[in-house]
């Protein structure tokens, strides 16, 4: 199955949108992180042979969504939360299933308690529910080692698209991931960015946009007023988020199931997407 990639205005931003399935089927909205390509093909299209329409979407100053300064957005946490219900909306799929996958996640969280009508359902994959920096003292922080590691990684030449690709293989192998696809997935990022621009390849790839956002005023503490259906998926090898933070999400939102992937690491690896497809078709 082919998705079908155009671009939808809503909430007065232009977002760059993948479509799978039959445009009359309940809506399955999935937030990038910060890119639609961090959702693997293979999850959209078996959510599409479950009956669902499943549409993708980069977030603001990645991929084909509406860029300007990376390096200094001029909007919010909670304004990449409205984008999201503007899209449900404007899709024609209200109320939608909303999934968000990393800094996506924390997206969705904030959406569903700011626009809970826009939907049915709710999907969080390897994220957690404070933003930006240190996590609250009872939540696990990144693995410093790791961390260690993955940031004393000389940065590449962005407008060098095999470079681009040599170093999300080498942060993925870092990570625990699949080195293999990172370094496909960084080629079609590199490929979908508009321009060669240092700053906006950087964006694209690492998402370092999301760490300049206002995240403010905090909405953990409003998990418990979520009353959708949740799944809350995570890797157990996850150095990134650790899956501590999984267990505290799934355990403040009332009745939040909690899928923890045994062999995964911050990525939905094509083992699991059966598993996941499954798990996400059960709630809505």
């Amino acid at each position: 199955m082919t998705g079908h990639t155009t671009t939808v205005t809503a909430n007065g931003v232009t977002s760059g949108v993948e479509s799978f399935g039959a445009d009359d089927a309940p809506l399955v909205l999935l937030v990038g992180g910060t890119t639609m390509l961090s959702w693997p093909d293979a999850l959209c299209e078996r959510l599409a042979d479950g009956g669902r329409r499943v549409v993708r979407y980069d977030l603001r100053d990645s991929g084909a969504s509406t860029t300007r300064d990376p390096e200094a957005p001029a909007y919010t946490l909670r304004d990449l939360a409205a984008d999201a219900a503007a899209l449900a909306d404007v899709l024609g799929g209200r109320p939608a299933h909303l999934a968000g996958i990393g800094v996506g996640g924390m997206v969705a969280q904030v959406a569903v308690l700011d626009h809970p009508d826009a939907f049915s359902a709710l999907t969080l994959v390897g994220t957690r529910a404070v933003a930006p920096g240190p996590p609250d003292d009872d939540l696990p922080d990144h693995d410093q080692a790791t961390m260690g590691r993955l940031f004393g990684h000389a940065m590449p030449d962005w407008s060098d698209r095999e470079a681009v690709a040599d170093f999300a293989a080498a942060g993925a192998e870092i990570l625990g991931d699949d080195p293999v696809a990172a370094r496909e997935v960084a080629a079609r990022i590199w490929d979908r960015t508009p321009g060669t621009a240092p700053v906006v390849q950087m964006a694209n790839q690492l998402g370092m946009v999301f760490s300049r956002l206002d995240c403010a005023p905090r909405w953990r503490e409003r998990l418990p007023e979520i009353k959708l259906p949740t799944l809350v998926v995570h890797g157990r090898r996850d150095r990134f988020f650790p899956v501590g933070n999984a267990e505290a999400i799934a355990g403040e939102i009332p009745g939040a199931r909690l899928l923890v992937l045994e062999e995964a690491a911050t990525t939905i690896p094509d083992t699991a997407v059966g598993e996941i497809t499954r798990a996400m078709l059960t709630l809505a």
